[in-house]
């Protein structure tokens, strides 16, 4: 049996995300992947997560260039704050190295199209974060969806959450918060921030930055991406947004597509539950796809699906696996590094998101 490659893994950004799925999914991956180097704005942090890596100790860095640069880093794993993630996609790609990038890859049409040039001019290649699209029960729904005669609406719920707090703390995972930042690095996070949301919101999309935009912006960029993602694997790229509703911490709106419309809704409140799925409607049948958190490691992914078979209806029940989808995402992208193969979650396709944002977020503002 010839032994797979080992991909050498650089991390940068040890928070919430990279301590509750991504040490120990590539842990558990140790025939595929191996951390070799975590790189952090706080010292604390590196310390505590280097300590985490199964086997053996990383290097660390505070450093992100010394990380991109070095030759035990295959791939970079990108978990950086939101404000980072051009800049340090485009750092790796810079070396040569793949990247895996957290989404929202990005947040404005200027920082996508600098990630996608820097991709031509580099051998490395980028895969975005997208790990509810490689759930089995999704590509599943989407061959369903593919032997529907007409589709006539779709419903989207992009999540609405309560606290996270609530399922992090039972993931199993233990994940500390440290606030060991300089003043210096705080500052540059808050410029690098208004920056981003200037360029967003008054540059590209024409409108005032309020506190309001602004945070809705931020949402759809978190909680939006990863169904807005889903909803245009499934379906395709909306025509335009008829309109939208912003009432923060809820928001809605209703996307047009040439012959029929999906809502979308999502919200945050502090009830602990985790509410997350994507329905699909035709004459004779209906098709659901409904996730629960992915801090739970294990928990399924179900699709439900619902028609008229000779005038009775049946509704059927499918859990098609236990392999939650971030693993199911890492041997994608062990598959794009070691053996070339292409991913669908591209750069290219990331940049689609920022416009349905601003179709959105135009649609429901009010000026």
């Amino acid at each position: 049996m010839t032994a797979n490659r080992i991909v050498k893994v650089g991390i940068i950004g040890c928070g919430e995300i990279t301590q509750v799925a991504h040490i120990s999914t590539l842990g558990f991956l140790s025939d595929f992947f191996t951390i070799t180097y975590l790189c952090d704005v706080s010292a604390e942090s590196l310390r505590h997560n280097a300590l985490k890596v199964i086997n053996h100790i990383p290097k660390t860095t505070q450093n992100p260039a010394e990380l991109c640069a070095a030759p035990e880093v295959d791939l970079v794993f990108i978990a950086s704050s939101d404000e980072y993630h051009a800049i340090h996609v485009i750092e790796g790609l810079k070396h040569g190295k793949h990247v895996f990038i957290e989404k929202p890859m990005a947040l404005c049409m200027r920082d996508a199209d600098a990630i996608i040039e820097a991709e031509e001019k580099s051998k490395g290649k980028v895969m975005v974060g997208y790990m509810r699209r490689y759930a089995a029960a999704y590509m599943d729904m989407i061959k369903e969806i593919g032997g529907m005669d007409k589709i006539l609406y779709a419903r989207v719920r992009a999540d609405i959450i309560g606290p996270n707090s609530h399922f992090v703390a039972q993931s199993g995972t233990f994940p500390k918060v440290f606030t060991d930042f300089t003043p210096e690095a705080v500052q540059d996070r808050n410029d690098k921030a208004s920056d981003l949301v200037h360029q967003a919101l008054s540059v590209e999309c024409g409108l005032p930055v309020t506190p309001e935009s602004t945070r809705m912006w931020r949402l759809l960029g978190g909680l939006g991406s990863h169904d807005l993602s889903a909803m245009r694997e499934a379906l395709g790229m909306p025509e335009h947004v008829i309109g939208a509703s912003i009432n923060l911490p809820f928001w809605s709106a209703m996307l047009e597509y040439p012959t029929f419309s999906v809502t979308y809704e999502s919200g945050v409140d502090n009830i602990p539950r985790f509410d997350a799925h994507i329905e699909v409607y035709s004459m004779t049948k209906s098709v659901r796809v409904k996730y629960d958190t992915p801090y739970i490691k294990g928990l399924p992914v179900t699709m439900v699906v619902c028609e008229n078979v000779n005038g009775v209806y049946r509704e059927s029940i499918v859990k098609k696996t236990y392999e939650d989808p971030y693993t199911l995402e890492m041997k994608e992208l062990y598959k794009m590094v070691a053996h070339g193969t292409e991913v669908k979650t591209t750069a290219k396709d990331a940049k689609m998101d920022v416009e349905i944002f601003q179709m959105i977020i135009k649609a429901g503002t009010r000026t």
